[in-house]
């Protein structure tokens, strides 16, 4: 589903209507759309979501039921993966750091709590990356030399 990371606005509105949906026909996607195009349009989009992989589709009668190609969680991982690549040079820490400081004013009790779970989960049993070693064999990033 390569051209499926090329959406549009539209297409990506569909698109969440049909997670949401889980499945639907032209009119179906429409009705539940906020302030939708016209039946042809929504029929066209579908059509270029069906183009680009995003979609898959089934005969029902003399219409065509739509859904997703792919489960909205692997989506939403390939975007992030998408995104951490494209904006943070793959660094998932800097995306981490980055969201971190800008959500800081909306973060509660819960979702500290959260964020400390998943780093706690992360320094018990993932893989981890040994340090970073500088050119001079000390530990660290980004100090410089001999540091």
């Amino acid at each position: 589903m390569h051209e499926a990371s090329k959406l549009s606005r539209r297409e990506r509105q569909i698109m969440d209507v049909l997670y949401r949906l889980g499945e639907g026909s032209v009119s179906d996607v429409r009705a539940a759309m906020e302030d939708p195009p016209a039946y042809s349009s929504v029929r066209t989009f579908l059509t270029k979501l069906l183009e680009k992989g995003a979609v898959l589709h089934r005969p029902d009668g003399n219409r065509y039921i739509y859904r997703p190609a792919q489960a909205r969680e692997d989506a939403a991982k390939q975007a992030l993966e998408r995104l951490v690549r494209n904006f943070f040079g793959g660094r998932g820490v800097d995306a981490v750091v980055g969201l971190l400081g800008e959500q800081s004013d909306d973060l509660d009790d819960a979702d500290i709590e959260a964020i400390e779970a998943a780093i706690a989960k992360v320094k018990t049993g993932a893989k981890r990356v040994p340090p970073r070693r500088c050119r001079s064999g000390g530990r660290g990033r980004g100090r410089g030399r001999g540091h």
